[in-house]
């Protein structure tokens, strides 16, 4: 997997993002408001979901998901979900300070919002210049 995340319906990529962070998960959800795609039979591909990760997952409506790295901490989020889950490596926590920041969050729109938030100061801050 080139992309840092795939959504595949009937093995078919529908979408891909090589994005950082949680930007995939947020552009798919941008990607899902126009197209007509049933989430709850696709797959979602993901290089590392963590908490914040399996949130979005969750509200993207998402059944089933492969990650190469997952953490235990969206792990629980998936599993209270019900969310089909197979993983490469399980590690307790991602080194992420929205992992660190959602820890003991458990409901999904409060969880919501603080990524948003965090989304929006993000795409405010100027890009990092090369060699900086």
């Amino acid at each position: 997997m080139d992309a840092s995340l795939e959504l595949r319906v009937s093995s078919a990529v529908v979408f891909a993002s090589s994005g950082r962070w949680l930007h995939p998960l947020f552009e798919l959800s941008e990607f899902l408001d126009r197209a007509r795609i049933d989430t709850s039979t696709a797959e979602l591909r993901d290089k590392v979901v963590g908490r914040g990760s399996a949130f979005l997952i969750v509200r993207l409506g998402i059944r089933r998901v492969h990650a190469a790295l997952l953490s235990r901490l969206g792990k629980d989020v998936l599993d209270r979900a019900g969310v089909a889950l197979t993983w490469d490596t399980l590690v307790d926590r991602i080194a992420c300070a929205t992992e660190s920041l959602l820890a003991d969050v458990t409901d999904g729109e409060e969880a919501y919002r603080i990524l948003c938030e965090r989304r929006a100061a993000a795409l405010l801050r100027p890009p990092a210049k090369a060699g900086s």
